[in-house]
C-alpha cells in the first residue's frame, strides 16, 4: 500500500487503488471508502455504481451498517437485507437496488481520520467467514496508509495556503514601499492608506496593492518564488 501511495499524486487516486484492490480480494459488486473528518462522514471514492447512492441514504438518515462500523470500530455484517429489521427504511432501500448482502469494515480511527470500507453484493450471503477475516486485515493495513496520506494531504494543503499567505505579504510589503516613496509617509500611514482603499472599493488588500504596482510599473507584481524544502 505504501508503494501505491509513493506512486500516486493524490489521496483520491490513492484510495480509488485501494478500493480496487478491495473489490478484487472480496469479488464483489461496489465497494465504498467512508471517511469522517470534523464529525461529517463522506464517501470519498466509490466503485460498482451503488456504493454512493447506498451510503448517502445512510448519511441522509444518520444511521446504516456503515455508520454503525465507522462510530463502534466494529465490523458490520448484513446476510440478507430483505430480512434485515434494522436501520428503518435503508434495508429496502438497498434491496430496491438489487443489493441483498454488505459488510462494513471499520477502519482504525487514527489522529483526525476514522471510516470504514463498504461492500456491496447483489448475491444474499456474499460474504464468508473467510471474506470478513481478510478484508478486517485488509482494512486494518490500509488505516495506517490512509492515516499517511491524509496527513500528506494536509501538509500539501497548509503549504499552498502558506504560500498565498507569503504571497499576499510580499505584494502588500511592496505597495506600501510605493506609497511611502511617493507620498514621504510613514509604513504605518501607508498601510492605512491601503486598507481604507480596499474598504472604499470593497476589493481585497491584495488586489488593491496588486493594481496600484500594476498601475505603477506598468506589469502586475512578480509572483514570490515557491517554497522548496532545505536539502
Amino acid at each position: 500500500m505504501i508503494d501505491w501511495l509513493l506512486e500516486t499524486d493524490s489521496l483520491t487516486e490513492f484510495l480509488q487503488h485501494l478500493i480496487d484492490e478491495a473489490v478484487g480480494v472480496s469479488g464483489t459488486d461496489g465497494c465504498g471508502v467512508t471517511l469522517q473528518r470534523r464529525q461529517r462522514p463522506l464517501t470519498v471514492v466509490s466503485t460498482g455504481g451503488v456504493a454512493d447512492k447506498l451510503d448517502e441514504r445512510q448519511y441522509g438518515q444518520d444511521d446504516g451498517p456503515c455508520l454503525q462500523a465507522l462510530r463502534t470500530g466494529r465490523v458490520v455484517h448484513v446476510p440478507d437485507l430483505l430480512e434485515e429489521t434494522r436501520w428503518g427504511d435503508y434495508p429496502r432501500f438497498a434491496a430496491g437496488l438489487g443489493i441483498r448482502s454488505s459488510l462494513s469494515v471499520p477502519i482504525s480511527a487514527r489522529a483526525h481520520t476514522a471510516g470504514a470500507l463498504n461492500f456491496y453484493a447483489v448475491g444474499r450471503d456474499a460474504f464468508t467467514e473467510r471474506d470478513r477475516r481478510e478484508l478486517a486485515l485488509f482494512a486494518a493495513r490500509a488505516g495506517g496508509a490512509i492515516a499517511l496520506a491524509q496527513r500528506l494531504a494536509d501538509a500539501e494543503d497548509f503549504t499552498r495556503h502558506l504560500q498565498n499567505a507569503l504571497a499576499s505579504r510580499s505584494v502588500i510589503d511592496q505597495a506600501i514601499g510605493s506609497v511611502m516613496q511617493q507620498r514621504h509617509c510613514t509604513a504605518e500611514e501607508a498601510f492605512d492608506l491601503l486598507r481604507r482603499l480596499s474598504q472604499q472599493s470593497n476589493l481585497k488588500l491584495r488586489d488593491v496593492c496588486t493594481r496600484l504596482l500594476t498601475d505603477i510599473a506598468g506589469r502586475p507584481p512578480a509572483p514570490r518564488p515557491p517554497l522548496r524544502p532545505r536539502p
